[in-house]
């Protein structure tokens, strides 16, 4: 079993989004905890930007860590805007994230579902604050057109994966809760859509359970096109990131359901900010590892 560290791990120790000296800290402290495998981010215009300025700098911490970078997000929400202009720039910084991914190492790249051009009265998208457990209300403004969304939304992951292909790594999407598309079923259609290969998904088991979705399920759904894991629990009523056991994941069902599809890709541990965060990440790495055994993952 590859058992990776989430970049939760910066999040939660050092805030959103981690400075780049913080950033080369965490990757050291992940490689202190015993991970060989690790996820890098860069979150938002100045701090994509200060990543990919600082790329050699990170990539030198890396080596020295001893550590490989098996996911990168070049997480930019304004992909998906309306505004040309504004997407325009978005999505040339989002090719430089790629490049980075690429010179990194990386074999994949990952965006979220990211939240719809909604009016929020209550609750925060995930990508302006990471704070799980949310209760969230939304108008929809007018002139808003689903149908019309989704064409555009569909279009832009078709070129954030071009771009992906373009540089040799592979794009994943991650669904969240109340995101475009936040569940297996809305998955299984954008993966129709866009109809590439190249493009994967991220199971999250604690928001696709926040989902209400049985997971073993999900996992048949999906299948193949599941590349990448991220590990957390909750109670399946809202989406808070826990260690495994700390909630009522059917782990069991979800480990098998994976070794049925034949799933040999990394299981990253993906905790929120946790009292004693290093224990708890430590704590869930030898949770996976006992499964691990016993299932012969």
């Amino acid at each position: 079993m590859k058992i990776s560290c989430c970049w939760m791990y910066a999040i939660g120790k050092y805030g959103f989004p981690p400075s780049v000296e913080q950033m080369l800290r965490a990757i050291q402290e992940m490689a202190d905890l015993g991970f060989e495998y690790i996820e890098l981010e860069g979150m938002g215009f100045p701090n994509l930007r200060d990543v990919v300025a600082n790329r050699r700098q990170i990539k030198q911490a890396v080596e020295r860590a001893g550590v490989h970078v098996v996911d990168f997000a070049p997480l930019l929400p304004e992909v998906i805007a309306l505004d040309k202009e504004t997407q325009r720039s978005a999505m040339a910084l989002f090719e430089q994230g790629v490049e980075t991914a690429a010179y990194f190492g990386s074999p994949f790249v990952w965006i979220d579902s990211y939240f719809p051009p909604l009016e929020l009265l209550e609750g925060k998208a995930l990508t302006q604050d990471i704070t799980f457990g949310l209760d969230y209300r939304v108008r929809i403004p007018g002139g808003f057109r689903w149908a019309e969304f989704w064409e555009h939304f569909v279009q832009v992951v078709a070129r954030c994966n071009e771009i992906a292909k373009k540089h040799g790594v592979q794009l994943l999407i991650e669904p969240r809760v109340g995101e475009v598309a936040s569940n297996s079923d809305a998955l299984l259609r954008l993966l129709e859509a866009v109809n590439d290969r190249n493009l994967g998904v991220i199971l999250d088991t604690a928001h696709q359970h926040a989902q209400k979705e049985l997971l073993p399920l999900a996992i048949e759904k999906l299948g193949p096109q599941i590349r990448y894991v991220h590990i957390a629990d909750n109670d399946g009523k809202v989406n808070r990131h826990l260690e495994p056991g700390a909630g009522n994941i059917d782990w069991e069902g979800v480990f098998l359901a994976l070794k049925k599809q034949g799933y040999d890709g990394y299981y990253a541990i993906d905790l929120e900010k946790l009292p004693q965060l290093e224990e708890k990440f430590l704590q869930s790495r030898r949770f996976l590892e006992e499964w691990g055994r016993r299932l012969g993952l």
